[in-house]
């Protein structure tokens, strides 16, 4: 079976693309962050749909931040998109990290797309290692950490329009790293966890508490019985728009 290529990730909608266009205008100036970017294909999405956009990438592993880069030359040359070399978390400094690998059973093997790499952790795995057998945790390397809101202030940063958080299980400490800036973010497009597939991380359950409980509602949810995505939007105005 083939698997998909950077091409056509790119080229295809992006799983909020309409929720994106019924919250944002295609011509304002946002402020986005792809957190956890990985080879950076979403924060193409992003700049692409919105062309007026500031797009922030944030990655920390090094190989990928090398394909990140490729990737922006290929596909976005024009695009506005910064590549932060650091991995959010609820505080600053140092950090391990768990560098995941390997390709699943059944897939075509290509240079242009890897399965593995996009398991990669601040968290050790714990059920994952069950549900998906061929990913590897094989490398443990240190990383740089920042919290969000110190990210926010070094950039002169003082709302965030997007979100995009996917850091395999970390979610929380992002946000918990974002202090009073939460208040100012209105969307959020995270991956969202039923069951522990990493040590100590936080659940569904958990989750919706502390996103309701920060003035958030859900606008679309794909969580399964093992993980997917949820749609989070400021509830203090239907657009999103924080007052």
């Amino acid at each position: 079976m083939t698997g998909p290529t950077r091409a056509s990730f790119i080229a295809s909608p992006s799983p909020v693309e309409g929720e994106l266009r019924e919250i944002f205008r295609a011509d304002e100036p946002l402020t986005i962050f792809d957190i956890g970017s990985c080879e950076g294909e979403d924060a193409i999405k992003y700049a692409r749909l919105f062309p007026m956009a500031r797009v922030y990438a944030c990655e920390p592993l090094p190989e990928n931040l090398r394909i990140l880069q490729e990737n922006l030359r290929r596909f976005a040359p024009e695009a506005s998109i910064t590549v932060l070399p650091i991995a959010l978390a609820d505080r600053d400094g140092r950090a391990t990290f768990h560098v995941s690998s390997g390709h699943p059973d059944g897939r075509a093997r290509s240079e242009d797309w890897d399965y593995g790499n996009k398991s990669s952790s601040l968290l050790p795995p714990d059920l994952h290692r069950e549900v998906f057998p061929w990913v590897r945790f094989d490398t443990v390397i240190e990383v740089a950490t920042e919290r969000l809101e110190r990210v926010a202030e070094r950039l002169d940063i003082e709302v965030i329009d997007f979100i995009h958080l996917d850091v395999q299980g970390a979610e929380l400490a992002v946000l918990e790293g974002a202090g009073p800036l939460l208040d100012r973010v209105r969307a959020i497009w995270m991956e969202v966890e039923a069951i522990p597939l990493y040590r100590g991380q936080p659940l569904k359950p958990e989750i919706e508490a502390f996103m309701t409980g920060h003035g958030f509602r859900i606008r679309k949810d794909t969580v399964g019985r093992v993980s997917g995505d949820q749609l989070y939007v400021a509830a203090s105005r239907t657009d999103g728009r924080p007052t």
